[in-house]
Order: C-alpha cells, then structure tokens, then sequence
C-alpha cells in the first residue's frame, strides 16, 4: 500500500511564543525539521512542510532535509488555510491520506505517528489521543479532503470536520505526549 503524505503546519506567526515557532530551537534542531522528521521516520512520504511567517527565514535556516517546502500565502488568517494550502499541494499525488502534525508538538515521536498511520487508506479518519481525548497526529484519507478544506477557517483546521463525523481514536499515551509549545516555557517538557 502506498504510504500516506506528512504535513508539517509551520506558517503561524507564534504570536503567544513570541516568534513563528518553526525557527524555535528544541533540544538542539529546529522544530520545523524535528517535526518533519517525525513524520518522515514514521514511513510518510511526500512530506509537506506549511511556511508562512518568516518563510524565507525558515528556508534559510531550517535544513528542510527531504522534504518539499509550500508557501501558504495566506497564513496570516489562521491554521485553516494551511491545511487547505496543503490538501491542494498533495492532490497531484497518490497518497491515500495525509497525516497533519503542527509544528509545536515536540512531545509527538514516530511511533505515534506509524500507529495512526498505519490506519491509512483513502476513507481514514482517525487521530492519536491523550488522555483520552482526540489530539495529533490527524489522519485524514483522501476522500476527506475536500470537505476537510471546506471546513477549514481561521485556526479550526478540521477540527469542525471531524466532530461531524466518526473519527477512529488511536491510544498513544504510552508512546507520546500530546502538549503543544504557546508559551517559552513549553519547552522544559519532556518530548519523546
């Protein structure tokens, strides 16, 4: 079976972090590329990688290794767009689905990401959950698409999509955990 895509969320402007949290340094890389090496370690391929705030600075500093970076030119108006930006870019390839993993999750590693992957075919909704509730990596299968991106405003991404619907809970508490980075701070929790 073909793999599904990985999407990196990365354009946000990281208003509450103080800087887009793609140039964030996490324990040595980047969580732009740490987050895209998830998802390339967990068997994802294409990987996508979402820019918009200080794209050019990502690009200059970020290694981007492998994977294909797109612009969201309207990645002021929230995660939504990026997601949309991203089911546009992956429609001219044969991935069955995609996983989305925004950019500020440090505590999600490749093994939660192979777990909700593995789940993948074009019908696949499914996500990891934390303590028992819905978190990342989503996985969205391709016949979603199209509605996942109607759906998708502001800072919702699919959220709102995926509460219409069935979505397949995937355990990961034993392997991941499923806080995000907002705050400096954030980054003195343990990742996996």
């Amino acid at each position: 079976m073909t793999a599904p895509a990985g999407v990196v969320l990365a354009a946000g402007a990281g208003r509450r972090f103080g800087m887009p949290k793609a140039l964030v340094d996490y324990r040595g890389a980047l969580l732009v590329d740490r987050t895209a090496k998830v998802l390339a370690d967990a068997g994802c391929d294409p990987v996508l990688v979402i820019l918009g705030a200080a794209a050019d600075e990502v690009r200059e500093r970020a290694e981007l290794a492998g994977v294909t970076a797109v612009l969201n030119p309207e990645w002021q108006s929230g995660m939504g767009s990026s997601l949309r930006t991203a089911l546009e870019a992956l429609r001219e390839s044969d991935a069955p689905a995609a996983v989305i993993l925004p950019v500020d999750m440090p505590g999600i590693g490749p093994e939660a990401v192979r777990r909700v992957a593995a789940l993948s075919s074009p019908d696949a909704l499914a996500a990891a959950s934390h303590g028992g509730r819905r978190s990342h990596p989503v996985l969205l299968g391709r016949n979603h698409w199209t509605g996942a991106a109607a759906s998708a405003t502001g800072d919702a991404g699919a959220r709102d999509y995926l509460k219409e619907r069935t979505v397949t809970m995937v355990s990961c508490d034993d392997v991941s955990d499923g806080f995000d980075v907002d705050r400096p701070e954030d980054l003195d929790r343990p990742a996996t």
